[in-house]
């Protein structure tokens, strides 16, 4: 995990700062919290606990690096939480029910979202920092702990993953 610490220049963000940060940072943090654990009440407690965790490290972090600072706490929290739950998606149970899963599908965004949920949790991570919210893979980085070869390497893996799911799924279709 990366250590967030002010340099000599860097300032330590004031209260108004941290609010602004709140503002500006807790939508995207939520969609990316219940992108990957698809649990309202969860993403909500995980997103709740991340800025707890920064204002109890406000002194430590600069305004600068809040936003980076606040991704990388709150993916740590939702690691945390997946693994304290142990969710596991079983692939014997995906392809028993992969032809009727498809069938209740209505467009492709809802199949990409089925096939994400099958994806390593630092797969889908690192595509849904790059893909959903627009994150560069050095910043994705910074907030995995990741060196940016690792991030393309499973941004590689995902998407391969991802066409492969959707390719099966067709092929399932033409059979009918």
């Amino acid at each position: 995990m990366h250590v967030f610490r002010l340099l000599d220049d860097q300032k330590p963000m004031t209260r108004k700062e941290y609010n602004s940060c709140v503002e500006n940072h807790a939508d995207g943090l939520y969609r990316f919290i219940l992108k990957n654990i698809r649990d309202v009440e969860k993403a909500r407690d995980i997103v709740q606990e991340t800025f707890t965790k920064v204002w109890q490290k406000v002194n430590d972090v600069s305004f600068e690096k809040s936003k980076s600072y606040l991704y990388t706490t709150a993916y740590h929290t939702m690691i945390d939480t997946i693994r304290k739950e142990e969710r596991v998606i079983r692939l014997e149970e995906h392809h028993r029910n992969q032809e009727t899963a498809f069938n209740s599908f209505s467009d492709l965004r809802e199949v990409l979202d089925e096939a994400l949920k099958l994806l390593p949790e630092i797969q889908r991570s690192v595509v849904l920092l790059r893909d959903y919210e627009g994150y560069a893979y050095n910043e994705i980085g910074e907030i995995t702990g990741l060196s940016e070869a690792q991030v393309k390497v499973y941004i590689f893996r995902a998407r391969t993953a991802l066409k492969n799911y959707i390719q099966k799924l067709e092929l399932v279709m033409e059979d009918r």
